[in-house]
């Protein structure tokens, strides 16, 4: 069996948190820290990631990782009780998912784009399309619990 041919097809696309280049990154070694060759950023840095339009489309279309969006506000209350929660999955997770966030203020057009009727309302994206979706604020073993039912399908 050739190995280069083995090690290309076992690699994952990772969008960079800080400049939004997508990376191929070889699957054995995520756990690694890989930095991103454009901006020297992690890849894998277990943070949220504030996206906008085009950001979130690199990030939900052409990684290999699950996305995981939330659509917020900041004078919402639910929305601010959301925020740890979101950010330890994202620590907890940061190899298997990357966490990201949309103002609905600032993104309008993505919140109608994706009827957003409330917020917080969380959509979980692979391969560009969406997977599932929840509205209303979760503790975290409620959205670990909703996270491992949707990925399991």
């Amino acid at each position: 069996m050739n190995t280069n041919a083995a090690s290309a097809t076992d690699s994952i696309l990772v969008a960079c948190p800080q400049c939004h280049s997508v990376v191929r990154t070889p699957s054995d070694r995520v756990g690694e820290h890989p930095k991103c060759p454009k901006c020297k950023a992690q890849l894998l840095d277990g943070h949220v990631v504030t996206l906008d339009a085009t950001s979130f489309a690199t990030h939900t279309s052409k990684g290999s990782l699950p996305v995981l969006v939330d659509f917020w506000a900041p004078w919402c209350g639910p929305c601010k009780m959301m925020a740890p929660v979101l950010d330890r999955t994202a620590q907890q997770r940061a190899t298997k998912l990357q966490v990201g966030k949309v103002n609905t203020d600032e993104q309008q057009e993505l919140a109608g784009r994706f009827n957003i009727r409330s917020i917080p309302t969380l959509i979980l994206f692979q391969g560009g399309r969406e997977l599932a979706r929840h509205s209303g604020a979760v503790d975290g073993s409620a959205l670990g619990r909703w996270l491992d039912g949707v990925l399991a399908r």
